[in-house]
């Protein structure tokens, strides 16, 4: 987000090993209503550490002791007050309020759109499958609801994933993946075929792929390719064979 690399780019400028701890934990909201609080290395510095601590705790109360005592041992490598830090003080909370602003929205949007998916009759259908969580079920239902497809072939070719043959003059030349459809769509299989590798069915089902000749992709094509029989049929994802010992 805009306002997570301007922070970034303000502590950088002001005091960098602060940075260096801050930054990569601004998802988190301790860290934002920190830096709406204190919101500068001097600031901070005129707390204790059992202050911090204790205001982190509330938000975060695993790291919160830990990160009070990184932001101290930050605050010691640098002695210096740089040109900036006043004008800093002064856009931080604003920065951090808009971000710890957004950042409730996004969860609330992300809250909404689990409802709806839970909802959606081809939820159970969705979730059968293995590698598909409310992310990618969002995003598939957004992609087939309401489309008709003649067939599970119809619904791959839709989505890009139907090998073409390409021909030069009078000799064909192989089929190689298609890079037409749907390329949400496709992304949303391609990424939930990936995931699947975790499940043994579906990982021996992609070592036998690669055992017939098949690359990396393109067994992990005719995975998406499998997921498209259930998004059409709206049946439950049945394994069609087991792992061997």
């Amino acid at each position: 987000m805009l306002q997570a690399n301007r922070i970034r780019g303000l502590l950088t400028q002001i005091h960098p090993a602060l940075e260096r701890v801050l930054g990569p934990r601004l998802d988190h909201p301790a860290v934002l209503d920190l830096l709406e609080r204190y919101p500068s290395s001097a600031e901070l510095a005129s707390a204790s550490e059992k202050t911090l601590a204790n205001r982190l705790t509330k938000l975060a109360p695993r790291m919160g002791k830990s990160l009070a005592a990184d932001i101290v041992q930050a605050l010691s490598e640098q002695a210096v007050i740089v040109p900036g830090t006043q004008a800093a003080t002064i856009v931080m909370p604003r920065l951090a309020q808009q971000l710890a602003s957004l950042r409730k929205q996004r969860e609330e949007v992300a809250s909404e759109v689990e409802r709806l998916v839970h909802a959606h009759p081809l939820w159970p259908v969705l979730t059968s499958m293995p590698g598909v969580g409310v992310r990618t079920a969002a995003r598939l239902l957004t992609e087939v609801a309401h489309k008709a497809f003649a067939s599970a072939a119809h619904l791959a070719a839709y989505a890009g994933l139907a090998p073409v043959t390409r021909r030069s003059g009078s000799s064909i030349r192989g089929e190689h993946p298609s890079r037409r459809g749907n390329k949400v769509l496709k992304r949303a299989l391609f990424l939930s075929a990936f995931a699947t590798l975790r499940d043994p069915i579906s990982r021996d089902y992609y070592a036998r792929k690669v055992q017939q000749g098949n690359r990396h992709n393109q067994a992990l094509i005719a995975l998406a390719r499998r997921r498209c029989d259930v998004l059409r049929d709206g049946t439950l994802y049945q394994p069609k064979s087991a792992p061997t010992a």
